[in-house]
């Protein structure tokens, strides 16, 4: 089967089309034909080994797992003798966790693995962007407990992270001001955004409203920042901090309030299970920017890298 493989941590151009041996699925598993998977900002910093410590899990000095991509949809195209969730034919989306390998024709997953049947009214391509930012924002938004009529603030409203946070955010009762750059105003106004901030042409810690949680999901403001417009009893979530954000909002937080939230997040099928019921109620939408051939992978993080996409970049693999 084709995949994009990498033997070695750098940029885009070590990502490379090969022919794999097509995976067997084991009694518990099932083989899913991916169709489409999707490349986001996670998968560029294990691609780089930025920041280091990612080798520290994906392997040191080069990397023990070779084929990338933790997002995919497909069809069930084989199943394992104790399957019991799942059957050939089923059309599915998800994540592949820590094992990756969505950068491929196709993934052999457990069947409580975090996947779900895909919703109708979504594509493949849909299907596969959606997940991981859905995920993410879904996780940090529990984490929030937004109570309607707060005011929430999403900076990098309009990235992968951000169209689900500043949806979710209004889905569940939030006057929420999204902050992106000039070009994606629009696109942030129609996912719910009853205010959108130009980051290029105004601060938003210099105007004077306050919030009850801000959420930064493109690591582009300090801590210092992000509180300066937080209410006392407020929440900032940091979702996509760096090392020394994180360790210093863990000291932060010691001290109580305001709470501040960096670090990781746990992917779980009921929250899979969350989006997708919001998705088909019209409640959440996928934004996909670009969709790419797997051949064209290394454009595609190249694309990605540069910080310039709204919401998400689709892989078309066997469609």
């Amino acid at each position: 089967m084709r995949a994009i493989t990498f033997s070695e941590y750098g940029g885009p151009e070590v990502l490379k089309l090969s022919e794999v041996p097509k995976p067997v699925p084991k009694d518990n598993e099932v083989l899913i034909r991916i169709y489409s998977t999707a490349v986001n900002s996670a998968d560029y910093r294990l691609r780089s080994a930025n920041p280091w410590l990612v080798k520290l899990f994906l392997g040191f000095p080069r990397p023990r797992i070779n084929i990338l991509g933790g997002v995919l949809s497909g069809v069930v195209e084989e199943v394992g003798s104790a399957v019991t969730k799942y059957q050939v034919g089923d059309e599915v989306f998800g994540s592949t966790g820590l094992t990756f390998g969505a950068y491929s024709e196709y993934k052999c997953l457990s069947q409580n693995a975090v996947i779900t049947t895909k919703p109708d009214n979504l594509s493949y391509g849909q299907a596969s962007t959606i997940t991981f930012g859905g995920l993410t924002a879904l996780y940090f938004v529990q984490q929030a407990n937004i109570q309607k009529g707060q005011k929430v603030l999403v900076y990098g409203a309009s990235g992968s992270v951000g169209t689900s946070v500043v949806q979710l955010a209004k889905y569940y009762g939030a006057e929420v001001t999204g902050v992106c750059s000039t070009k994606n105003l629009e696109l942030v106004k129609s996912l719910g955004a009853a205010t959108v901030i130009d980051y290029t042409k105004e601060d938003f810690t210099n105007n004077g409203v306050t919030y009850d949680v801000v959420f930064e999901c493109v690591d582009k403001i300090s801590v210092a920042k992000g509180l300066k417009s937080l209410k006392k009893d407020g929440a900032l979530f940091l979702i996509s901090a760096g090392l020394g954000d994180t360790i210093k909002a863990a000291w932060m937080s010691l001290t109580g309030k305001p709470k501040i939230v960096a670090g990781t997040f746990s992917e779980k099928t009921e929250n899979l299970i969350v989006l997708k019921k919001l998705v088909q109620s019209g409640d959440l939408q996928a934004v996909v920017d670009k969709t790419y051939d797997l051949a064209d992978m290394v454009e595609a993080h190249r694309y990605v890298e540069a910080g310039h996409k709204a919401g998400n970049v689709s892989i078309a693999v066997n469609q």
